[in-house]
């Protein structure tokens, strides 16, 4: 199929959301179901082997360098389309990894490079389908099932990775464990222990069988979730349905991707990967009467999910959500007044599944206004007599958010916009814990290591935890930039200068290479400050953003363990890399058996400069879980957030013309706000 560039180009100009206007595609939208399409062809056209022998296993964006992106958006987006790339992962049938690299524009294959490294690419839906199905025909399996008076047909499998443990070679294998419904829709709650399948996904077939154990499956009594179940069984609620409060239309205006609010103007995608990115994060200064630039690209790069418990069926879960299943092939779609509010507006991702064929995920991400009740700043002055001075505004921010339901657990992602030029992100953790069955039916009972709490009858939650990595490419007024730590420190007064003995003082010191900037928060480092060290403040200070970190959290493993070697990142709670197009993924680019030999970890060590150069943020957002009963059947939402708030970078407080609508104040909000 020979495709012009301007067939192309007519295809991206049609409206890319059916509630918006139509806009011509940006150079860092996401890719198209036309160009998904086009991949496919050309993928399948270049190799010339039956559609069976090529299997789908990434493919996104190849965006261009920063400098391109940068010079095209200085234009006005009105240059030329000359850039336009998809990356493309594959496996075929010699059992090889392919990289291609395809030109949309010309409807070429650019590049095809074979992977032969370590690890193994994210793993497709349809291949974890056939493999859950070949383990439930499997005789030996049907045979473990019956011995345990159990009913097949209630059984629901699931694969997992099974990382690496110091093997030199290793083929592409998973472990498939299973679940038991009979009376619930909660399988997570009802472990079958014991019964391992191992599959090999390229040739799909058993290598592996093991019935080790037999344990009691704990009951489905008590495990439901859903409301209309629980209901049926409890009082009224006290807590009233927001669903018939006044809802208003939003504040905000979506052009294709690009989302304008209040002073902000910034780009959002979606990645099969990542999931939800958020680029060209810019806010517009009323004094200078100018856009700057804060944020060039945010994302989730990894999610290293590594389980305490020690036996047979668990050790190896060690789990890499981004790159061994994909954070975007898990989103999952969102509902207005229960996972969003009623007035958010919604967008669609694409994927492509085992084949290449575009699929569609329909309101993975939701944009909406929010106002909690919450004050932005005020002060009531007393001191002025005859006059009583109150000054209050209303918190009312934008909120952009994702959920992806990678297994059991349920993450909501929200990058959160504020009117005084901060980026608040927050990562709420909830869903359903992954439980051991146990012989256990009271703490009394226990005298051994059970690595976790017992929940319910013949319920362990296991000990774990859920480190997320983000790749947080600042541009600080501009992509040169420096990182500045500094510490509080005490010091004793000289002298008879002053009747007090001591005070605190900032210490501060610009990072000069990589290894400056790897911190360990809590070892001293109270602020943590990317400056432009080329523009100042009318008052001579480096115009900047402050990284305000949320709960301290770091790894417990050794560094020797397998687990912490793959998992590297989690070492440091923050890291300082140069820009590098190539560097997206915290654990690498292939997570599935890696060992821990091309991460951030490893590109870290060549210590490369960061003073005065375009830079990287990787900020680490942690939870040690140790479950307990009110996780059970179901885990309220558990969150951590960090945010980027600006220090000097404006001449003073950048909302004192902001004039938000008087009907805020009312019991029903207005959201929409004037800014003046």
């Amino acid at each position: 199929m020979i495709l012009t560039q301007i067939n192309l180009i007519f295809f991206l100009c049609l409206p890319i959301f059916s509630i918006f206007s139509a806009s011509c595609y940006h150079l860092l939208d996401p890719l198209t179901p036309f160009e998904l399409t086009q991949v496919q062809t050309l993928v399948k056209n270049y190799f010339s082997l039956p559609p069976q022998n090529v299997s789908f296993h990434y493919v996104g964006l190849d965006e261009p360098e920063k400098s391109t992106v940068v010079s095209w958006q200085s234009s006005s987006g009105n240059q030329e389309i000359l850039f336009r790339r998809a990356f493309v992962i594959v496996r075929v049938s010699s059992k090889k990894t392919h990289e291609i690299v395809i030109d949309l524009l010309k409807n070429l294959v650019l590049r095809d490079e074979v992977y032969d490294g370590y690890g193994y690419p994210l793993q497709n839906f349809a291949e974890q389908l056939a493999a859950d199905k070949l383990a439930r025909s499997y005789a030996p399996f049907i045979a473990a099932i019956e011995r345990r008076n159990l009913k097949l047909e209630e059984v629901v499998c699931s694969t997992f990775t099974v990382g690496w443990f110091g093997e030199e070679k290793s083929s592409r294998l998973v472990k498939v464990m299973c679940y038991y419904m009979d009376g619930t829709i909660n399988l997570y709650m009802r472990p079958i222990e014991g019964i391992t399948v191992t599959v090999d996904l390229d040739d799909m077939k058993i290598v592996g069988f093991r019935d080790r154990v037999m344990v009691p499956v704990p009951k489905a009594e008590g495990t439901d979730y859903r409301e209309s179940v629980e209901r049926k069984s409890s009082s009224d609620s006290n807590v009233k349905s927001m669903a018939g409060e006044k809802q208003v239309g939003p504040g905000f205006t979506l052009d294709g991707y690009i989302v304008r609010w209040a002073d902000w103007e910034l780009h959002v995608s979606f990645d099969m990967r990542a999931g939800l990115i958020i680029s060209l994060a810019s806010i517009y200064d009323q004094e200078k009467g100018e856009y700057r630039s804060v944020l060039y690209r945010g994302f989730v790069s990894e999610l290293f999910v590594p389980y305490m418990d020690l036996t047979e069926e668990w050790y190896y879960r060690t789990f890499f959500d981004a790159g061994d299943y994909g954070f975007g092939l898990c989103a999952v779609p969102l509902e207005a007044s229960r996972d969003c509010p009623e007035n958010a507006m919604f967008m669609d991702g694409y994927i492509t599944s085992r084949d290449g064929t575009p699929g569609l995920m329909p309101n993975v991400v939701c944009v909406f206004e929010r106002y909690a009740g919450d004050i932005m700043w005020r002060h009531t002055e007393n001191e002025i007599p005859g006059q009583g001075i109150r000054e209050v505004r209303p918190e009312v921010s934008l909120v952009v958010r994702m959920v992806s339901t990678v297994g059991n657990y349920d993450y909501i992602v929200d990058w959160e916009f504020k009117l005084t030029g901060a980026i608040k992100v927050t990562v709420g953790m909830t869903g359903l814990l992954e439980v051991r069955g146990s012989i256990y039916t009271h703490k009394d009972q226990i005298q051994e290591e059970v690595y976790g709490t017992i929940l319910a009858e013949n319920t362990i939650g296991t000990h774990h935890d859920h480190f997320l990595i983000f790749n947080l490419d600042v541009d600080v007024d501009g992509d040169a930039n420096s990182f500045i730590k500094t510490t509080l420190e005490t010091a004793r007064s000289t002298g008879n200068s002053s009747p007090r003995r001591s005070y605190w003082r900032a210490s501060s010191k610009t990072a000069k290479t990589e290894a400056d900037a790897r911190i360990q928060l809590g070892s001293g480092a109270t602020e943590l400050l990317v400056v432009n060290p080329n523009k100042k403040t009318k008052v001579g200070n480096f115009v900047g953003y402050r990284l305000i970190p949320g709960a301290v959290i770091g790894p417990l493993l050794s560094d020797d363990d397998y687990a912490q070697i793959r998992g590297a990142f989690s070492k440091y709670n923050l890291w300082v890399t140069p820009y590098n197009k190539t560097e997206k993924w915290a654990a690498g680019l292939y997570t599935d058996q890696s060992r821990g030999d091309d991460d951030l970890a490893t590109w870290s060590l060549r210590n490369r400069e960061i003073e005065n150069k375009d830079i990287v943020l990787w900020y680490t957002v942690g939870f040690h879980h140790a479950p307990s009963q009110e996780d059970f059947p179901i885990m309220p939402t558990l969150s951590r957030s960090f945010e980027l708030r600006p220090t000097n970078f404006f001449e003073r407080n950048p909302v004192l013309k902001a004039k938000l609508s008087q009907e805020i104040i009312g019991p029903h909000a207005n959201l929409s706000a004037s800014f003046q």
